[in-house]
């Protein structure tokens, strides 16, 4: 047996034994709920994986409900896609980035309303999936109670998936979660200078 053959032969030993492995994985986990996922971390992509997930929701014919904490001031090509589609029910905070408003009330005063939106569509088992963006900042900053949020997610429908988004995600929200990608800061356009470009961060 020359060397591309036995590599080859090896390969197909290896592939065998993962999917073995696979296979068990996936007969063994039978459980089905709604799932709680966290998107946090300091690199670029947080909110886009959220909002790919939706996608993925409508995809399937899902009921989807969004609410956008701190983003608020300026247009999106998410809102703009997302708000035409007719399974999605979308909520913008509407004040935008905390160093643009400058004013702890009214910060506090949005993200409050904000989230008795996000609760009708937490206490509603008509949403099969609930993205609430950018929601650790306002927890960050004590706009909301972190406590009540967790309340409010735990008591969800059976079936309902949330999705929270945002640096700095509090230990609690982390600890509650079923799933939690963190994603890292490894190079950004805006540090060499290059303004938010439509489709990437618009």
């Amino acid at each position: 047996m020359d060397d591309e053959a036995a590599r080859a032969e090896r390969h197909a030993q290896r592939m065998a034994r993962k999917k073995e492995i696979v296979d068990r994985k996936i007969a063994e986990a039978q459980d089905e709920k709604g799932v709680f996922l966290i998107l946090t971390g300091n690199g670029k992509g947080k909110s886009s994986s959220g909002f790919g997930m939706v996608a993925r929701a409508l995809g399937h014919g899902m009921q989807v409900g969004i609410v956008q904490f701190i983003k608020g001031q300026f247009a999106t090509g998410e809102e703009a896609f997302f708000r035409a589609q007719d399974r999605v029910q979308y909520h913008v905070m509407g004040e935008g980035y905390t160093w643009e408003t400058q004013d702890r009330d009214q910060d506090t005063a949005a993200a409050r309303e904000a989230w008795a939106h996000a609760r009708d569509m937490l206490t509603d088992p008509a949403f099969d999936m609930v993205l609430l963006d950018e929601l650790h900042i306002a927890l960050k900053y004590g706009y909301l109670d972190p406590d009540e949020v967790l309340r409010d997610i735990a008591a969800r429908p059976e079936m309902q998936h949330v999705i929270t988004t945002g640096r700095a995600a509090p230990k609690a929200l982390i600890e509650a979660a079923d799933t939690v990608s963190e994603i890292d800061a490894v190079k950004h356009a805006f540090q060499a200078g290059i303004k938010a470009q439509k489709g990437i961060e618009l």
